[in-house]
């Protein structure tokens, strides 16, 4: 099993799975960072430069409509995911799931999803040339044995894995 889904190379930024529900919260408590709600959406700014999008939910397909898509051309269902950054730099949309269990239950099978919501995201992302990388935040009960093969499944489906944290230095933005 290959610890936080990148061996041991990254370096934690120190979110905490309590925190990591809210990344508004997250990234404002981040020196230089701040957020503001512009006509309906919440502009990610870095020492006061616009670097990106905070989406929750249905936020996403709220941005999709300023830009002109309408994703019932793409999709024929609506994906909600938990929230979602859009960074300029790197004109890559970052889908973040939330997975939390403590005891065994169906969080087991929404691991193995990540493959079809990746290629579902990238349709909808196509029209606008915006990169999709889907990620998990998961807590300390997905470190066990019986997750091998399905933390491995994440990372050959070029999915990504954190175990309570979410490094900056993967989202490609500055701090």
């Amino acid at each position: 099993m290959i610890k936080d889904g990148f061996g041991g190379a990254n370096t934690k930024v120190g979110l905490e799975f309590e925190d990591a529900k809210c990344l508004i919260k997250y990234f404002t408590s981040k020196d230089g960072y701040a957020t503001q709600v512009n006509k309906g959406l919440t502009e990610l700014t870095y020492n006061g430069e616009h670097v990106g999008y905070i989406f929750k939910k249905h936020d996403l397909y709220k941005f999709l409509k300023t830009q002109g898509v309408d994703w019932r051309k793409h999709l024929s269902k609506r994906l909600l995911p938990d929230s979602t950054v859009f960074v300029f730099a790197n004109k890559t949309l970052f889908i973040i799931e939330f997975k939390y269990q403590a005891v065994a239950g169906s969080v087991d099978e929404k691991l193995q999803t990540c493959d079809f919501k990746k290629k579902q995201y990238t349709k909808l992302m196509a029209p606008l040339n915006i990169d999709v990388e889907y990620v998990y935040v998961l807590n300390e009960w997905f470190r066990k044995e019986q997750y091998k093969d399905t933390l491995d499944y994440i990372i050959s489906m070029n999915c990504h894995y954190y175990f309570d944290y979410i490094p900056m230095s993967k989202l490609g933005l500055p701090g």
